[in-house]
């Protein structure tokens, strides 16, 4: 339809992920997505990793230190902390997963509904989005989880819930400048009706942004799932659970760091690794 008008300049090109002006280092973008993936596969196959029982208990094993045959040590009941890890990751990857796509999938029809349609609807959206912001994530996460229950998919669904209003603005925003497009008027002008414009000429040019929120929320989310469980929030013991582990290392900090500093380590190190892939998309979509 655009091609009609005959200008070049109202013919938009897709959005492609690529390297900003500005980029990272590419060592640093290939040691983000490797953490990515190393986690991604210990959370769908954790048997590729390792093969030992992480509620197994062995006393005679208890608070053994870093070792060839333990590698991240074992804890106060001589589980092994690496088993533990892995088989965890399914638990706090779900749970972020589960967040990210109530975030991202209701952030953006607010986002869009608002942006495009403007008026009332942008009126009462952008209200029920300052509601949302008034309140601190956690406390909110806190609230639907306890309504809730604890558990993987409740945990998921809280964190989610306090994500909405952050990507309904960013998405916001992106469509209040893709409606003042010229290929976008030039649509209107052409005949074409608001729910085609939307779908085939701002969704499309969305993705970039959506894809970088994505990537931000995807770290936020770890973290705020790690806090709940180290608040006691998570899946109930002896499931394994990256915040819980934190919690339960605490009292022996002193003599046994590594059953606290290990799964810290981990969330940071994965949180890391998603702040720097949304860096690579959001170049990409600036360039």
């Amino acid at each position: 339809m655009i091609d009609l008008v005959g200008d070049r300049l109202l013919t938009p090109r897709k959005g492609r992920i690529r390297f900003g002006k500005h980029p990272m280092p590419p060592l640093g973008a290939v040691a983000a997505v490797g953490v990515l993936v190393t986690v991604l596969a210990a959370a769908v196959v954790p048997g590729l990793l390792t093969r030992t029982d992480p509620v197994a208990v062995a006393p005679r094993e208890r608070l053994r230190a870093p070792s060839v045959s333990h590698v991240f040590g074992t804890d106060q009941l001589g589980r092994d902390v690496f088993a533990r890890i892995v088989h965890g990751t399914g638990a706090s990857l779900s749970a972020a997963l589960i967040a990210v796509a109530i975030a991202i999938i209701g952030g953006s029809l607010i986002g869009v509904a608002t942006g495009y349609l403007g008026g009332w609807t942008d009126r009462v959206g952008m209200r029920l989005v300052d509601v949302l912001l008034a309140v601190p994530g956690l406390l909110l996460s806190m609230t639907v989880v306890a309504a809730t229950g604890g558990g993987t998919v409740e945990l998921g669904v809280a964190v989610g819930i306090a994500g909405v209003a952050g990507a309904a603005r960013v998405v916001r925003s992106r469509t209040l400048q893709l409606r003042a497009s010229p290929f976008v008027e030039a649509a209107l002008v052409s005949g074409w009706r608001k729910p085609t414009v939307v779908a085939r000429h701002v969704l499309p040019h969305l993705w970039p942004t959506a894809a970088a929120v994505a990537s931000v929320e995807f770290g936020q989310a770890v973290l705020a799932v790690a806090a709940l469980g180290f608040l006691g929030f998570g899946p109930p013991p002896p499931a394994p659970e990256w915040g819980a582990m934190v919690a339960d290392g605490r009292a022996f900090l002193a003599a046994s760091w590594w059953l606290t500093v290990v799964p810290a380590v981990v969330i940071t190190l994965v949180v890391l690794a998603a702040y720097r892939l949304s860096r690579i998309v959001d170049g990409g979509h600036r360039a």
